[in-house]
């Protein structure tokens, strides 16, 4: 009776555990990743990726294989002493994205990160028309 709670199904295993303890630990944000919001313009599409709270050199952008990934890393010690109370608190994350290439020219991707927001530009790959050549005929 006392795990009833009103217009919610409320099952305790051990993945939805897991769950809550994913959800305490990385505020609600899934699987440990940030949030993209990705929008097309004429040429290019726009990528702009949440970071708050990390510095530029915490973030790397690779581009291997025909994909796109994104990881931020932040590590963070804070230490206080005062009288005989030892205080010590330490942070962790790591966030990481992967984004299919395909019809971006990866050669032409640039990025920016301003007030907690990482924007990336990626160019369309332009249409590649056929070459025509002749062949020479022998004999």
């Amino acid at each position: 009776m006392f795990g009833m709670i009103p217009f919610t199904r409320e099952e305790s295993n051990l993945w939805n555990e897991w769950n809550n303890l994913e959800k305490s630990l990385f505020g609600g944000v899934a699987g440990g990743q940030f949030r993209c919001d990705i929008k097309e313009e004429d040429d290019k599409y726009v990528m702009e990726a949440e970071l708050p709270g990390f510095q530029k050199e915490d973030i790397s952008v690779d581009v291997q294989d025909g994909r796109l990934t994104i990881t931020a890393r932040h590590n963070s010690e804070k230490e206080d002493k005062k009288d005989n109370y030892l205080r010590r608190e330490r942070s962790y994350g790591s966030y990481c994205r992967s984004f299919d290439l395909s019809g971006i020219d990866a050669g032409g991707i640039t990025a920016s990160y301003n007030n907690g927001v990482l924007e990336l530009k990626l160019p369309k790959e332009q249409a590649k028309l056929p070459q025509k050549h002749t062949i020479a005929i022998e004999g």
